[in-house]
């Protein structure tokens, strides 16, 4: 039960991410001092975890050599081209930072939400031409059922595509475009090394390309020292810290399918709190769109546990 847990409050803490971001900018706040402040906490944070690592298996260690040994030869030393490789492979989760709260300028954060689910046909899009395979009978379903979930989700149905700003829903995809190779790019990333180590090198790498795109003047002008310390914080903790930690905690317990399936209630949190604390309308019909993104979200890996239980039931007779 922990470790279900642990991965729904993981997904919950991304959730939250939207609104505090549209709120930073109601206070003047820019897109480089938002992302900035973000990735600075969570690389802060990432560090002093695994310094705190290092520190415990150097006494467990002189305590206890044996078990020491014995965890190191499970993780991958890692080198200087494992670091750089990890550096690389956290860019995107930046690039992805970058344009989805780029995209809540122009978009209500209920919506930009919904964009960035699109990870799911795009992710199998990815997969189709890298693999050169077509997707199977269960992907279509799915495909469509998200296709008809987002339509309703967004509001296009009830107020016509023209209302939205096209500016806006470019960015919301190109968010989710982003966010689909930092998955695809991180799970083969160094996979075997320590995931605090695997998270702050990532951390690090993206807090590099922001820095270059974005150099951090607030650091320098005392903007720091206002609401945005506050802010930057939050984002930092619950969307650079907490998340993966929670995710490396949870998901090799329950799998990659239930933690796809409790993942996705990040979809309603954001479209609640942007619906309660930044007071968007979001319409019944809208709320039957986000229940078929999750269920599009939860198809496929539903249908992988009914595949498994049955061959084993199989196996079992």
């Amino acid at each position: 039960m922990k470790y279900l847990l642990s991965v729904f409050l993981g997904a919950v803490s991304y959730g939250i991410l939207s609104t505090i971001v549209v709120t930073a900018y109601g206070k003047g706040y820019d897109l480089g001092e938002v992302v900035g402040s973000q990735l600075l906490t969570g690389f802060l944070l990432s560090w002093a975890l695994a310094l705190w690592t290092k520190y415990r298996q150097g006494r467990l260690a002189k305590a206890n050599p044996a078990a020491a040994a014995a965890i190191a030869s499970q993780e991958q030393k890692l080198t200087w081209k494992h670091r750089l490789i990890l550096m690389a492979a956290g860019t995107p989760t930046a690039i992805t930072g970058l344009v989805y709260y780029h995209s809540l300028r122009y978009i209500p954060a209920s919506l930009a939400i919904i964009l960035l689910f699109q990870i799911t046909w795009i992710g199998v899009l990815i997969q189709a031409i890298s693999q050169r395979k077509r997707p199977n009978g269960i992907m279509v379903l799915t495909l469509a059922v998200l296709f008809g979930g987002t339509l309703l989700a967004a509001g296009i149905l009830e107020q016509g595509a023209s209302k939205f700003n096209m500016l806006g829903i470019m960015f919301g995809l190109l968010a989710a475009v982003s966010y689909s190779m930092f998955i695809l790019f991180s799970g083969k990333a160094v996979p075997a090394a320590n995931p605090v180590y695997r998270s702050a090198w990532m951390l690090t790498g993206g807090l590099t390309l922001v820095f270059i795109l974005f150099p951090p003047a607030f650091l320098f002008n005392g903007v720091i020292w206002g609401d945005l310390l506050l802010i930057g914080f939050m984002l930092g903790l619950f969307g650079a810290f907490i998340p993966p930690l929670l995710f490396a905690v949870g998901v090799p317990h329950i799998g990659e399918s239930m933690s796809s399936i409790l993942g996705a209630s990040e979809l309603p949190v954001a479209v609640a709190l942007s619906s309660i604390v930044l007071h968007e309308y979001v319409s019944p019909l809208q709320w039957t769109g986000v229940v078929l993104v999750l269920i599009g979200v939860a198809l496929p890996e539903l249908y992988k546990l009914r595949k498994q239980s049955g061959s084993g039931s199989v196996l079992s007779s």
